[in-house]
């Protein structure tokens, strides 16, 4: 172009930033600085989507420091613009001074906030912001949901859904993503089925790749491994998520087997795999106790595919040798790692040990535990199990006077119950449910107390004696 003005240099920024080439875009957006023309609002709106997307946070405060400098009105689309880069920036006390400084808010400004303090784990304070915000859209709602299920608060995410529902807006593809994991976590599979039913089975919502994904995930994490097979056996496109999902869901409802005939089919359709991918496939080897093929496939990761092992596979070869009784091999597999064990790896070692009665063994990785979490109640429960079976009793005193001495109490278990949308919470030794002698009365009516040996008995009540 012989005359480039503010609306080319604009929109060439714009293309770039639209399409994923941030760092053309920056680069344009420095050849313009140093040219005659002066950038506008829709130029710096541009480039600061362009940092956003790209994490730079430097750029981003630079073209902050700029619009300054320029006098550019901060309109509120610019300052929603700044505020979204700071956020996904990863600085957050910053976004709040441009929020906290913002004459004029709309959802976006809310949105932004809501979702920055979700993704930081601050769910807290999203929810108090979510809570004030004048007016909310569905991507409000999502951001909040999503906070939720990402960060193991599965319960909220699906109160928060039902709620959405009620207000009468429509979710969207990624909220059902989100409210499907929650789903999973809580092994809630009637909401599951539900929005199949409601939205995909209608159409509301295409039925993609993402979420026929999230179905297989949620299926399997609620036991139902054959309705997750017919979803993965009726997508017409797979990836490799898709492949993954299917591999550990097989491995993890003791179905080796058929998930490793699911890696080779994969292979053979060649899709490469990843870190991922032999996670599943060593836990498939593990649980179905295959020793040589968890080896091999250990080795082939790093031969075959160039995936150095992380703490993750390693834990998985630990847990393997350990469920077959090769307590020496799974030490000397720990003691061999290049870095650092991980509590996977020392807690696989430690329940091998409960299993096959190695005490000695039990307490050095109980002991390693305790170093990496001196306040994980399961470790000295784990511990005092493994002694009690083997009536070493005076050990068991001293796990016990060792959690006294620390302030250590056993985290008590707790279950969730689904009622039509409302979940009831039930904790072990908690009396104060309103309707806490209808429970035990129900509980009385329907338990079995299965025959017993002595040490079996004397491990049972060590473990929940605390």
């Amino acid at each position: 172009m012989p005359v480039k003005d503010a609306v080319s240099w604009t929109s060439m920024i714009d293309e770039y930033s639209s399409n994923n080439r941030c760092v053309d875009a920056m680069k344009l957006f420095k050849y313009m600085l140093s040219s005659d023309v002066e950038p506008n609002e829709v130029t710096m709106i541009a480039i600061l989507s362009a940092c956003s997307q790209n994490g730079d946070l430097e750029m981003g405060k630079n073209v902050h420091e700029c619009i300054r400098s320029k006098s550019i009105n901060f309109t509120l689309n610019l300052m929603n613009a700044i505020l979204d880069m700071y956020i996904k920036c990863g600085c957050l006390g910053a976004a709040e001074e441009i929020f906290d400084k913002m004459e004029v808010r709309d959802v976006f400004s809310w949105t932004s906030m809501v979702n920055g303090y979700a993704k930081a784990g601050e769910l807290d304070l999203a929810r108090k912001l979510f809570d004030d915000m004048p007016d909310r859209n569905t991507v409000s709602w999502n951001a909040l949901i999503a906070g939720y299920s990402q960060k193991d608060r599965p319960k909220e995410a699906i109160e928060l859904f039902h709620r959405m529902i009620e207000a009468g807006l429509a979710p969207m593809e990624d909220t059902l993503v989100c409210v499907l994991s929650a789903c999973g976590q809580l092994g809630s599979v009637e909401l599951g089925q539900w929005i199949y039913l409601h939205y995909i089975d209608n159409q509301q919502i295409k039925n993609t790749l993402i979420i026929s994904n999230a179905f297989i995930d949620m299926y399997a994490k609620c036991g139902l491994i054959d309705s997750a097979a017919n979803i993965f056996h009726n997508m017409p496109k797979r990836d490799l998520v898709s492949w993954n999902s299917i591999i550990a869901a097989y491995a993890a409802h003791g179905n080796p087997n058929q998930a490793l005939s699911i890696f080779h089919q994969m292979l053979l359709t060649n899709f490469k795999p990843d870190r991922i991918t032999f996670v599943g496939v060593l836990s498939a080897c593990s649980h179905g106790g295959l020793v040589a093929e968890g080896h091999k496939y250990f080795h082939n990761m790093k031969n075959d595919f160039g995936i150095e092992p992380t703490r993750e596979h390693y834990a998985c070869m630990v847990d393997l040798l350990g469920r077959v009784g090769q307590l020496e091999d799974a030490f000397k597999m720990i003691s061999g790692m290049p870095m650092e064990p991980s509590q996977a790896a020392w807690g696989a070692l430690l329940n091998a040990s409960r299993m096959h009665g190695n005490v000695e063994l039990a307490k050095l990785a109980a002991n390693k535990l305790l170093e990496l979490d001196p306040e994980d109640s399961g470790t000295y429960v784990l511990l005092a199990t493994v002694c009690a079976g083997n009536k070493r009793w005076g050990d068991v005193r001293m796990v016990r006077s060792m959690m006294r001495e620390k302030g250590v109490k056993k985290t008590p278990g707790r279950s969730l119950v689904d009622v039509e949308g409302k979940f009831h919470e039930f904790l072990a030794g908690d009396v104060s449910h309103l309707q806490f002698d209808r429970i035990c009365k129900a509980l009385k009516g329907i338990f079995l107390l299965s025959e017993m040996d002595e040490a079996e008995y004397y491990a049972l009540v060590v473990a929940s004696d605390y």
